[in-house]
């Protein structure tokens, strides 16, 4: 059976427990149980390899112990255990190793849904089949995984949209993380960011085993809520990270501003911080004075300013309206030209974000150290033959082919105004008062003709659409009294 028929086969079990209801539930579901799956495979590869190491998960709640046994433990008697032994137990661990954290910052928050203890055997069952100590396994289930991820509508709740692969790749594939440089993503979502950093490096940077150690030693992340957390550790778990306590359940604005110190300063930061959402009661109070506000983009972006190194990098989704936007937004931008060059925005058209959201985003790459002097902007258009990008047609890597070729490289270098691209100075931009809202100026506008001539033409048209009306209820008239 392959991964993807197996997947599907979990769901269409769920789909029969009256305890689960809706996609967030069902993905909830199968991840905590993924989770103990993989974390126990792992745990065992670890005892073979390590001497003295010893699973966080006490044996009797350990995957291998209660789950591995296809005829074992089921029914009202798995439940109980489940819910009044398992669950209990790993909300209170003890966070002695910074892998025990991870357990119980996972199930934290998290809930058993299911209320059928036949129905969660054949579940169990199910995920026992996998072996994620097989790499060639585990990378197939990974590439699931993160399809699952893509069809969870419930992703686009509350202003919090999942960022299409193609976007994350060619972020990461722009900015070049290298082993070793600290990457932090501060609203890491299921993990999007990381994994394309990971895959990037390891295809291109990572040549031996001190290489990927200081990989992953040099991974940092913080999500705010339950289920995108415990996706998040599982996604990094099944991309072959042994320690994913990195990846904090925690709110990064509600600490202040001014308590991140320079030790905590960071190489790169990439990431898709929520957008349209209003963060709580007295978080903006976190700030200083002149960056204060409820609009949660606008405090990440002060906040990734404050965190990157001197010659740091930063790629970040904003939408539109931070772009436009005056008042705290006019001082952040200013801020941000100020301490950091701002080389490069790409303009994406309104449908990359469907069916989450339809609203115009752009991506900002900045590195800090220098003021900005100019900034080039490239707009992005959907391809030809296709009005707009949707669930069945998505934006796609090589849609993006075309910037990266323009891009310069590295060091940006030998770029020319196209009819995608242009070129914008820093006085420029101070002189419209901040206002990076910036069109195309090679886009010609559409010449719709005279607005006389076409009042004028829709009304000899709609005389014509009367006059045919009349012919054939006259018609119609005549043949009914025949």
């Amino acid at each position: 059976m392959s991964v993807r028929t197996l997947v599907k086969s979990i769901q269409d079990i769920m789909w029969k427990d009256v305890g689960v209801d809706g996609d967030a539930q069902r993905i909830s579901q199968l991840c905590w149980m993924l989770f103990l799956k993989i974390i126990d495979d792992q745990d065992q590869e670890l005892e073979l390899l390590k001497d003295g190491y010893r699973s966080p998960i006490p044996a009797r709640l350990q995957w291998r112990a209660w789950a591995a046994d296809p005829e074992g433990i089921t029914g009202e008697a798995l439940l109980d255990f489940v819910n009044d032994d398992l669950f209990p137990m790993l909300k209170g661990l003890a966070p002695r190793t910074p892998r025990a954290r991870t357990v119980r910052d996972v199930f934290e928050d998290a809930y058993n849904y299911m209320k059928s203890g036949q129905l969660m055997r054949q579940v169990v069952n199910k995920i026992d089949g996998i072996d994620f100590n097989n790499l060639t396994e585990r990378q197939h289930f990974g590439d699931i995984y993160e399809q699952i991820l893509n069809d969870l509508q419930s992703a686009g709740n509350a202003g919090e949209f999942y960022t299409p692969r193609a976007v994350t790749a060619f972020m990461v594939r722009m900015t070049d993380p290298q082993p070793g440089e600290t990457l932090f993503d501060p609203a890491c979502g299921t993990g999007g960011f990381l994994t394309c950093a990971i895959r990037h490096m390891r295809e291109h940077s990572v040549k031996r085993p001190e290489d990927e150690a200081r990989m992953q030693s040099s991974l940092r992340a913080v999500e705010k809520k339950q289920l995108p957390h415990m996706l998040a550790v599982t996604n990094m778990l099944l991309h072959g990270i042994e320690d994913p306590s990195f990846l904090r359940h925690d709110n990064t604005l509600a600490r202040p501003y001014i308590s991140w110190g320079k030790d905590e300063r960071v190489d790169i930061v990439l990431t898709n911080p929520p957008f349209g959402g209003r963060e709580e009661d007295g978080i903006e109070s976190n700030f200083p004075q002149h960056f204060r506000t409820r609009e949660t983009a606008d405090l990440f972006l002060a906040l990734i300013i404050r965190l990157l190194k001197p010659g740091g990098r930063a790629a970040v989704v904003l939408p539109d309206g931070s772009l436009f936007g005056e008042g705290v937004k006019t001082r952040l931008k200013e801020h941000l030209m100020a301490e950091c060059n701002l080389h490069t925005i790409v303009r994406l058209p309104n449908s990359v974000f469907r069916p989450y959201a339809s609203i115009g985003t752009n991506l900002l790459f900045f590195e800090k150290g220098a003021p900005t002097r100019d900034i080039w902007f490239w707009e992005h258009q959907v391809p030809e033959g296709q009005k707009a990008y949707s669930m069945t047609r998505p934006i796609r890597l090589d849609h993006l082919a075309d910037c990266a070729a323009w891009w310069g490289g590295p060091r940006r270098e030998g770029r020319q105004e196209t009819e995608r691209a242009w070129k914008v100075t820093a006085s420029e931009v101070k002189a419209r008062g901040y206002n990076l809202d910036i069109k195309n100026p090679h886009t010609v506008a559409e010449d719709h003709g005279d607005p006389e001539t076409l009042l004028k033409e829709l009304t000899s048209a709609e005389a014509e659409v009367a006059m045919i009306r009349d012919e054939l209820k006259a018609i119609l008239s005549e043949a009914l009294l025949r």
